[in-house]
């Protein structure tokens, strides 16, 4: 096999993984939602040598209001406000 097939063929390999890994992470942070955004903007305002204060308590707040709407669930829980209760 020609050298210049090998390198390319790892080159596209390479960008194939690093765009995997990026649409995992927007994936993550579109999951997870304002918790991590606010925790980023967090980082983001500590590592510029500002207070974070303000961020992070927004993180915390929005971290409790998930997992006070989180809870058990089961199927019959996403028929909930169906009003078409005909069993089609």
């Amino acid at each position: 096999m020609n050298i210049q097939k090998q390198k390319g063929q790892g080159l596209s390999e390479y960008i194939i993984i690093v765009a995997l890994i990026a649409v995992a992470a927007i994936g993550a942070v579109g999951f997870f939602g304002g918790t991590v955004s606010n925790q980023v903007g967090a980082m983001a305002q500590e590592m510029s040598g500002q207070n974070a204060d303000t961020e992070i308590e927004a993180a915390g707040t929005s971290a409790d209001s998930s997992a006070s709407s989180a809870g058990p669930r089961g199927l019959a829980d996403y028929n909930e406000g169906n009003t078409n209760n005909s069993g089609d």
